[in-house]
């Protein structure tokens, strides 16, 4: 009797095999955190834990204030992203739709700021910060990325997939510039939207530099910030104490994911 059952094709195959090797780093992690300290120290590789207990997830809400950290940092990065979008959707608008002088320029200088890492400028940045005295502040963390030029430069492109019919007919109708772009196109353009929102988040989110170079000290301090304090120098590291911390750093990410998959997964086909 032959089986009905399909063998799987090399595409599966070679995608769970990716899978695999991207899930395997976080699993360990998660091992290594259920473990005490003198049973990594015997045997670091051990697939499983041979007493499992969560003290390292105790002493981390016990070293850091988690919930104030987890805050700021999740706050920032909403915030980021929310700003990202509002400013990449009229600046694609323009970029796509509307005809003036020096557009290909702008495009370009947008394309060449793709190149340009915040870690060039932060020192200009900082300066100006400080001199406005800024520095330890929620805006200080914000300010500087409000403006994506990637966003920017995902925005134009999904636009230029939109019929500019339909634009036509809403200026037919009065809607103003404001109303086409935040009514009508930005629905069209979710799939997208939301991709940017997820880069800007996860970025900014975990970003460790800036948080380090605009505070010096709790008052919007982030959560990767306190996660690095767990690794005491002088007296070696705790791999499970520093386990725990990021296992609990990764959560947010780990949940925005499963929420916004589908949105994601249709971004990045390129369907609206």
């Amino acid at each position: 009797m032959i089986s009905s059952r399909r063998a799987p094709s090399w595409a599966t195959v070679l995608a769970l095999v990716a899978a695999a090797i991207w899930v395997l780093p976080y699993a360990w992690m998660v091992v290594t955190s259920l473990k005490p300290l003198e049973e990594i120290a015997r045997d670091p590789t051990a697939p499983l834990p041979k007493e499992p207990q969560l003290d390292a997830y105790r002493e981390v809400f016990a070293q850091v204030p988690v919930g104030r950290y987890l805050l700021v940092s999740v706050a920032v990065a909403v915030v980021i992203g929310v700003l990202q979008i509002v400013l990449a959707l009229p600046a694609g608008y323009a970029l796509a739709k509307l005809r003036f002088v020096g557009k290909k320029t702008a495009f370009g200088l947008v394309v060449a700021c793709l190149l340009v890492p915040p870690q060039v400028t932060f020192v200009s940045v900082f300066l100006m910060f400080a001199k406005v005295s800024l520095t330890n502040t929620f805006g200080a963390l914000v300010l500087p990325f409000a403006a994506s030029a990637l966003g920017t430069f995902l925005v134009r492109q999904a636009l230029l997939s939109v019929p500019d019919e339909i634009i036509e007919a809403a200026r037919l109708d009065g809607a103003s510039e404001l109303t086409i772009i935040y009514r009508i196109l930005a629905p069209l353009l979710r799939p997208t939207l939301v991709s940017v929102f997820l880069v800007s988040f996860v970025y900014h989110y975990s970003d460790y530099f800036w948080p380090l170079v605009m505070t010096t000290d709790d008052t919007v301090r982030t959560l990767p910030l306190g996660i690095a304090l767990l690794k005491e120098p002088g007296s070696g590291v705790r791999w499970h104490v520093v386990m725990a911390g990021n296992v609990i750093l990764s959560m947010p990410v780990l949940v925005l994911f499963a929420i916004a998959q589908k949105h994601l997964i249709r971004g990045v086909a390129g369907r609206a």
